[in-house]
């Protein structure tokens, strides 16, 4: 019998670790998957949805522990009673010493960062809010303080100018799978040299909030186009527009040298939707406005009565 491990993680982004440290036989075997519940539809008299993790596990033949109270007795003596020789987290929640110390050969997590950058809740996002021409993952040891344990080993990626959050995290979602296929060897063979991370160096990545996510117009024309794209496609960048909420998907910069009127006026030019920053100007290419379906920015120029482009989004 291989190692035996226990699989933590709930959205997509933890599913291809999960199957790849499933194909890991026979050196590894996943005893357990833990994940969150199943969460409610919409429709009353649909079924409940489970994760994504247990969707993937449950078609691998693999246990599947739910729970949302990682900090009860029970659930460190559920997960005790599995026996890991090693526990690999990707997207779950915080686990308490009582549970993460309870393997041998330790737990790990894997992270959508290079840390000690962007340590917190959502480090894609920020990396392509603040611009960053780089990112990857890291794996590192489970400690008490959240994302400071010592490093195992990372991978980087270049990001693309017009990438966006979505399309980025399935990239680092792929790649951070051989990245934990890859730290479980190490820590199989014993050849992990954990890496403190400087913390000199640290940033934080907080939880996207409907606060955090409103679009300040006052910002140059590449901030807002990276502020955009960060959020794409969710929790979704925001506005407002005739006093109404308005969801901003994607934009591209314009090349149009017409100097700005003020930061959020909008313009027509010819039948494009363009918006100012402070100093240069937005094509808005994907919209949603409150209580519609998205729609392309042309489309929604249309729409607009006659004044409706003096009209500014603050």
């Amino acid at each position: 019998m291989g190692l035996r491990v226990v699989f933590m993680g709930t959205p997509e982004f933890a599913v291809p670790s999960l199957r790849r440290v499933a194909a890991m036989t026979p050196r590894f075997e996943t005893v357990l998957v833990v994940t969150g519940s199943d969460k409610p539809r919409r429709s009353k008299n649909s079924p409940s949805e489970p994760t994504p993790v247990k969707q993937a596990a449950l078609e691998l033949g693999l246990p599947v522990l739910e729970s949302d109270d990682v900090r009860s007795h029970d659930f460190a003596a559920r997960v005790a009673a599995a026996r890991p020789d090693v526990i690999v987290v990707a997207a779950f929640r915080i686990l308490p010493p009582e549970v993460f110390e309870l393997p041998p050969l330790g737990a790990f997590n894997l992270h959508g960062s290079l840390l000690p950058a962007y340590r917190g809740a959502a480090p894609v996002n920020w990396s392509i809010i603040e611009g960053d021409l780089e990112t990857g993952v890291t794996t590192f040891f489970l400690r008490k303080s959240v994302d400071t344990g010592n490093i195992i080993t990372m991978d980087r990626t270049p990001i693309a100018p017009d990438e966006n959050a979505s399309e980025l995290l399935v990239r680092l979602s792929e790649i951070g799978a051989g990245t934990v296929e890859r730290t479980l060897a190490m820590i199989a063979d014993g050849a992990v040299t954990p890496e403190k991370q400087d913390e000199r160096l640290a940033t934080k990545a907080p939880k996207l909030t409907r606060e955090n996510t409103r679009i300040d117009w006052n910002q140059p024309a590449q901030r807002l186009h990276d502020f955009i794209r960060g959020l794409s496609l969710k929790p979704t960048a925001w506005t407002t527009f005739g006093g109404k909420n308005l969801k901003i998907y994607k934009a591209k910069l314009s090349a149009i040298e017409t100097a700005p009127d003020g930061p959020g006026t909008l313009r027509i030019v010819d039948g494009r939707l363009l918006v100012a920053g402070s100093d240069g100007w937005l094509e808005l290419l994907s919209v949603q406005a409150e209580g519609k379906k998205a729609m392309d920015g042309e489309s929604f120029a249309r729409g607009l009565r006659a004044g409706d482009e003096t009209l500014r989004f603050l």
